[in-house]
């Protein structure tokens, strides 16, 4: 059988005095029945590919699934007289959201998401936000996979949804203090937020009004109410820039006031309490610092350091009570938790894994000096913990429930450090079952993004079991493009630096090769998104690594996506990848763009996905890839290629419909590796 081969039209695309030739540009028509048939064609092709895979498929779902407490329930917490929770009853794709009062024994079901997303293929719920009176409750709805949000609110005197309906939102929304007016956040063509607005409860959408428009299109425009509740709050951010309005929730129809006027590379955040603001922010400081200042004084000359810079620990977030500051911070590339009492001896508390995952929860009450937290790692399933910042008692209030024969003893965690060309030391977690040979021959999968200074966590995975118990050995990479190592570590893996995140992968491959954790035959990488463009650069850089490589919405066509302000990103990461109109980015990033650098070589076998209303990465970026691997490619190896034709960036929306999207995935590697059994 062979793949699907799309019909050529040329494009010439000039720039710089440059050159490119894209013969399928065409494809950038998500209507276009030729379009369609052609992702059509590729899913069928995959299903014909992957058919001696389909009992191993549902086996490894099957097993999956079989892991998870069907019906399960959150950690109830407390916030303005309620307690809130989730659960799931068995055979639920959608959690249940439920609420009772704190001196009642009634609980009342607030949404019930299974019976919501009936009529729809796709359905998500995000960003609740219940009035200060608590009757009412917004909420967004996105029924398409574009995270464009429908607003809806209901009343829970009555039970039913009022006729307001706010379209073309991010979900999320704030409420004024008299529960009479909310803020939200609306969209424009390219999905930028880039309007706050404020509606009245029972008026038309049509007849909101504008509080703030931001007209800089690197810009996106967001709202969030204080955890003080005082104080509306009103953002702009860029990649490198951050901005704030205050608004009084008393005063909905006041005019917001700046907190401190956008500089280019001055990024803070803020939080309230009591006649202050604590700002978190890189003023003078490159691993950020936490400052505070006068309510009515808010522009920086005001700003007095509380916490200083340090070179060697990223100052990552605050969470602030009326006793205690509680400071997320990350050295060497772990995280910290360190507690601060206003009147007191600071001190952190202990974790014991060798690599993990600590970081601060659901925390709505300033008043309480109880901290809820999170804990897992590699070994150790997620777990919920109350921690008590006076007497520094701590309980396990829930560890999510692994059904089977799961023991953490039986698994083995490390965290080493590879070497980079340039000298840099890269930290890898590392995971496998106790047992795996540790000669080479074991199969070994290799994971890593780096990028927007996102941080890859080493954190628990009960679908990553079935990879583990089969032999293989799983990797994290924290490469450079992440924040892991300290701001350093973010600034260089971005623009004229990016390169750097490619090395460190390849390097640190070599490194796991060299020190016998598998071999060039038996290792395997994946990534998605922009982890998806770094395997993408990787196959294109060092094909002969890799036994196989798997690439999920992955960011490929750089040149061309960058070039374009109408899609979605594109003008606010200028800063994260640099603007190719700019001759000196364009050539840079043409270096390393892998539809760009598609040669005539053999590749691996490679697995790519999609889905087709994807807004963060278009689905031709992927469909065009593929496309010219299979012209260019000089072996024999399939490239497989399938397309979400329901879904969007994340993948299926059902909890059970993501596994079997993990189970797709995993089950190429595993047959790839020999162990489809």
């Amino acid at each position: 059988m062979t793949p699907p081969t799309p019909k050529k039209i040329r494009k010439e695309l000039l720039l710089h005095g440059d050159t490119r030739y894209d013969d399928y540009y065409w494809m950038n028509q998500r209507e276009d029945p030729e379009v369609l048939a052609h992702l059509a064609a590729e899913n069928a092709y995959f299903e014909a590919k992957m058919a001696h895979l389909k009992d191993f498929r549902e086996q490894l779902f099957q097993e999956i699934k079989g892991k998870i407490k069907e019906d399960d329930s959150s950690v109830p917490y407390t916030n303005r007289g309620y307690i809130y929770r989730t659960s799931y009853e068995v055979g639920d794709q959608y959690p249940r959201y439920f609420r009772k009062p704190v001196s009642g024994e009634e609980e009342e079901l607030m949404f019930n998401l299974n019976e919501m997303a009936e009529p729809y293929d796709y359905y998500e719920v995000g960003a609740m936000a219940v009035s200060d009176d608590n009757r009412y409750v917004s909420y967004g709805e996105d029924t398409l996979s574009r995270r464009i949000y429908t607003i809806h609110i209901k009343d829970m005197l009555t039970g039913r949804n009022l006729p307001d309906q706010i379209p073309n939102t991010t979900a999320g929304s704030v409420w004024s203090a008299d529960g009479q007016y909310l803020f939200y956040s609306v969209k424009d063509e390219a999905l930028r937020p880039y309007k706050i607005m404020r509606h009245r409860l029972g008026t038309a959408p049509q007849d909101d009004e504008v509080v703030y428009e931001e007209k800089d299109e690197t810009f996106r425009a967001y709202v969030y109410r204080s955890k003080s509740r005082k104080y509306v709050v009103i953002g702009s951010a860029q990649t490198v820039s951050t901005e704030y309005r205050l608004l009084e929730a008393t005063n909905p129809l006041g005019e917001p006031r700046l907190f401190q006027a956008r500089e280019r590379n001055l990024e803070y955040g803020i939080e309230h309490i009591d006649e202050r603001f604590y700002v978190l922010t890189n003023y003078g400081a490159k691993n950020f610092q936490l400052m505070v200042t006068p309510e009515d004084s808010t522009s920086k000359e005001h700003w007095e350091t509380v916490i200083p810079n340090r070179p060697d620990v990223l100052l990552e977030g605050v969470d602030l009570f009326r006793d205690y500051l509680v400071l997320s911070e990350r050295e060497n590339g772990l995280t910290r938790l360190r507690v601060r009492p206003f009147d007191g001896e600071e001190y952190y508390l202990d974790f014991r894994d060798a690599a993990y995952m600590a970081y601060t929860s659901t925390n709505p009450d300033m008043e309480s000096e109880v901290l809820r937290y999170g804990y897992q790692s590699m070994t150790t399933p997620p777990s919920t913990f109350d921690f008590n910042m006076r007497t520094r008692d701590r309980t396990l209030l829930k560890q999510q429930p692994v059904l089977g024969d799961f023991d953490p003893k039986n698994y083995e965690t490390e965290r080493v450090f590879s070497e980079s060309r340039d000298g840099t030391r890269v930290p890898l977690s590392i995971v496998y079952r106790k047992g795996t040979p540790r000669d080479g021959t074991a199969p070994l999968l290799l994971y890593a993004y780096g990028s927007y200074g996102h941080s890859m966590d080493p954190s628990f995975s009960i679908t990553r079991l079935s990879l583990l118990d089969r032999g293989m050995i799983f990797v994290i990479a924290h490469i450079r493009g992440g924040e892991e190592m300290g701001r350093h570590w973010y600034e260089e893996g971005k623009l004229l630096n990016k390169k750097n995140t490619f090395h460190d992968f390849i390097d640190a491959a070599e490194w796991l090769v060299k020190h016998d954790y598998t071999r060039t035959d038996r290792l395997y990488a994946m990534g998605g998104s922009a982890g998806g463009l770094l395997i993408g650069v990787v196959a294109n850089l060092r094909p002969d690594l890799f036994a196989g490589l798997v690439s999920q919405v992955p960011f490929v066509d750089v040149v061309t996506t960058m070039l374009d302000d109408s899609i979605p990103l594109t003008t606010g990461e200028y800063d994260e990848w640099g603007n190719p109109n700019d001759a000196e980015f364009y050539h840079y990033i043409k270096s390393y763009s892998p539809v760009d650098q598609v040669e005539a070589k053999a590749y691996p076998k490679m697995l790519v996905t999609t889905g087709l209303h994807d807004s963060q990465v278009q689905y031709w970026e992927p469909a065009k890839w593929v496309a010219k691997l299979r012209e260019l490619k000089t072996d024999d190896n399939d490239i497989l290629f399938h397309t979400n034709l329901e879904a969007g960036h994340g993948g299926a929306s059902g909890r059970f419909e993501r596994i079997r999207e993990v189970a797709r995935d995993y089950a190429w590697v595993l047959d790839q590796a020999g162990l489809a059994q």
